[in-house]
């Protein structure tokens, strides 16, 4: 059985679930504080942990013993239990969690399916894995409405392998969602000390517990970070990797200087007074994601990098827009920019790209001499359930980046024709610093050269109108006859 097998196993007990008025938006959530007492039980029973995190009450064996009423019972007594644990990651993780099953029997069947399936094919990948992948389909299902908080796995995966994140390196995402950024680089160093194995035992604790940080807004979302990062082997602190609070906030600018930020940061302009309230970011903006770029910029360290996924807008914004972005190529090496397709993630019409920089300094000015920009939006395939984003997507990307993190690679402009393309810090000061730069044309996309002047436009359309109008008086005056 394949793990995309039992991920649509997992997926298929929403239909048990729906019968007890639990929706999409509630069934992951709703799902996963029962499949992760069965993960822990099954990281437990095949030694990847070295004991059970869990008290005698919470574990699968006292669960799956129990049927009925005393089941259900039991159940509600043991989320209530597990929220007020002495331990402050389980504490963080079934804070305020309680069941909306109120049918013993639908709790029963979830129980009895989740033990028929065999857990020896999916540890063999890794139950981590297979947490992220049934949050990945929550996230591709439009019912749910998940997507908002979820970034494609191959578009961070390609992330990761260009910034190339090192052991020892502090890693921060603020804004986490369900942390898939933070486990693709403890991924990423994995893969690369023989998963862990070659560092020392003050290392591997450093990797555990103090080498990734996160922060989430939203409740529900951060107790799926939490179980994530922990079935992946990442404990973080006392309140776990990813901490809950508003990174535009107070809580935000209280977060460390790291070595490394890779994020997605939500889209949209903060309305109702629901605005960034730092004081200590330099330009004042209800825009979150030109807040959350400041944010980026102010904590990384100094020779620090970072990627960070924007929608057009920024690169284009007048006004407090131009003033982040020159803030940004002063303290900043901005040497990449990747155009991605549309339709990836959020909305089908939102436009994203991927900002590669490194930080010179706080204090540092003209730390941009040029950019480099790969467009891969323009004749890109029409993503979705058909054609999904692969990671070979981004394979041409990658070689044109270069092996070098910081962009320092030996590249080649491939001129107007190619998708690969340098600008100097004089071609985009000449663009009044707007970095929303294209040259390819896209053929599957309607030429707006090729559409008249509005004015032109605009007379044709009220032609047609009085045209419509004289026959329909027409008519009128013959049904008068």
């Amino acid at each position: 059985m394949t793990q995309n097998d039992i991920v649509q196993k997992l997926w298929n007990l929403c239909d048990v679930l729906r019968d007890d008025g639990i929706n999409y938006s509630d069934y992951v959530t709703e799902l996963v504080l029962l499949l992760f007492i069965k993960m822990e039980h099954e990281n437990t029973a095949s030694g990847l942990l070295s004991g059970h995190r869990l008290p005698d009450h919470a574990r699968w064996t006292t669960l799956s013993a129990l049927s009925g009423v005393n089941l259900l019972n039991h159940y509600r007594e043991t989320l209530l239990k597990l929220s007020r644990s002495d331990d402050p990651l389980i504490a963080a993780i079934y804070a305020d969690a309680q069941t909306r099953l109120t049918e013993a029997r639908h709790l029963e069947q979830v129980i009895r399916s989740l033990d028929a399936i065999d857990w020896f094919s999916a540890a063999k990948d890794g139950l981590g894995d297979l947490y992220e992948g049934l949050l990945e389909k929550n996230a591709s299902e439009t019912k749910s409405g998940a997507g908002q908080y979820f970034t494609p796995r191959p578009l961070i995966d390609s992330i990761v392998a260009l910034i190339q994140p090192q052991p020892g390196e502090t890693i921060q995402d603020p804004a986490a969602g369900t942390a898939g950024f933070l486990i693709a680089a403890d991924a990423f160093i994995r893969q690369h000390t023989d998963d862990l194995y070659d560092l020392s035992e003050a290392q591997r604790r450093f990797q555990r517990n103090r080498a990734f940080m996160g922060m989430e807004l939203v409740s529900g979302t951060r107790r799926l970070a939490l179980m994530n990062c922990l079935l992946h082997g990442m404990e973080g602190d006392d309140e776990g990797v990813v901490h809950l609070g508003n990174t535009l906030g107070s809580a935000g600018s209280t977060l460390p200087r790291s070595d490394i930020i890779l994020s997605n940061p939500p889209f949209g302009t903060a309305k109702g007074g629901g605005g960034p309230t730092r004081d200590d970011l330099t330009y004042a903006t209800s825009n979150k994601q030109l807040a959350f770029l400041q944010h980026i910029v102010r904590h990384l360290k100094d020779e620090g990098r970072a990627a960070v996924v924007l929608p057009d807008n920024v690169l284009f914004e007048a006004g407090v827009g131009a003033d982040v972005r020159r803030d940004l190529m002063d303290k900043c090496r901005l040497h990449t920019i990747l155009r991605l397709p549309t339709g990836i993630f959020y909305a089908q019409g939102v436009k994203t790209n991927v900002l590669f920089f490194q930080k010179i300094s706080q204090a540092a000015t003209g730390s941009t001499d040029e950019v480099w920009i790969y467009d891969l939006r323009a004749n890109a395939p029409k993503f979705g359930k058909r054609t999904p984003l692969t990671r070979a997507h981004f394979a041409d990307f990658e070689t044109a980046f270069g092996e070098d993190c910081n962009g320092m690679s030996q590249r080649t402009d491939q001129g107007e024709t190619g998708r690969w393309r340098c600008f100097t810090r004089d071609d985009i000061r000449a663009r009044a610093d707007s970095l929303d730069i294209s040259w390819l044309k896209d053929d599957s996309a309607e030429d707006a050269a090729d559409l008249p002047e509005p004015a032109v436009l605009a007379r044709e359309i009220a032609e047609e109108l009085n045209g419509a109008l004289e026959e329909l008086e027409g008519l009128l005056g013959e049904l008068a006859e």
